[in-house]
């Protein structure tokens, strides 16, 4: 049995009805084991150094405005390599237009790099990555469940729609509006926390 870092991006932590789908997945702990779970909000340079191999990629600041913004859902599995491949088939490609049809990231996925979940992609990744993060945050305990939080709407696919619109130029306004009032809907955050995941969210569509 090997570590995985674990970590609920802001669209799967703060959409509700997404985080539900995730965390019944997640906690079946099938062939897998949750060691900790737990809300944390990432330092800038923690990211910038999860991140490293993509420095050079337009998108990077934004990258790490949107892993930084909010406190996130970070955690430790413990699985075998061959376990840990079934999970990240489970979860389907990083980019949402080619993740696998029943996919979590197919099913609650946005748009590009809002694909919900970071999940280390094998043994020897998940070790570097566990011992880099267990220096900012505690690794060994269960500290939150999400067992209630599926009473939200899920308007994954019309945020998909609207996200495809905005990034294509369409009606950016007016979709961009609508993006803002539905991830309110599917959500539990209001004021400037609600401001940051509409900032990120519409960030990703630049």
């Amino acid at each position: 049995m090997a570590d995985a870092l674990l970590i609920f991006k802001p669209d799967a932590a703060y959409r509700l009805a997404a985080r539900a789908g995730v965390w019944t997945w997640l906690s079946s702990e099938r062939e897998w084991k949750v060691e900790s779970l737990e809300w944390f909000q990432p330092p800038a340079a923690l990211i910038e150094g999860h991140y490293d191999f993509l420095q050079d990629r337009p998108f990077f600041p934004w990258l790490v405005d949107f892993m930084t913004a909010l406190p996130v859902v970070v955690g430790r599995i413990t699985a075998s390599a061959e376990s840990l491949m079934q999970m990240r088939y489970d979860l389907g490609e990083t980019q949402i237009a080619k993740s696998r049809p029943g996919s979590l990231r197919e099913r609650y996925g946005i748009f590009g790099g809002l694909n919900c979940l970071h999940l280390s992609d094998a043994p020897e990744t998940g070790a570097a990555e566990v011992k880099r993060w267990s220096e900012h945050v505690q690794l060994d305990t269960v500290k939150v469940r999400f067992d209630d939080s599926g009473r939200k709407p899920d308007h994954t696919f019309h945020l998909r729609s609207l996200a495809t619109q905005v990034a294509a130029g369409l009606h950016a306004g007016s979709a961009s509006q609508m993006i803002r009032q539905l991830l309110a809907e599917e959500s539990a955050l209001e004021g400037e926390r609600l401001d940051a995941l509409c900032r990120i969210t519409l960030g990703a569509l630049a």
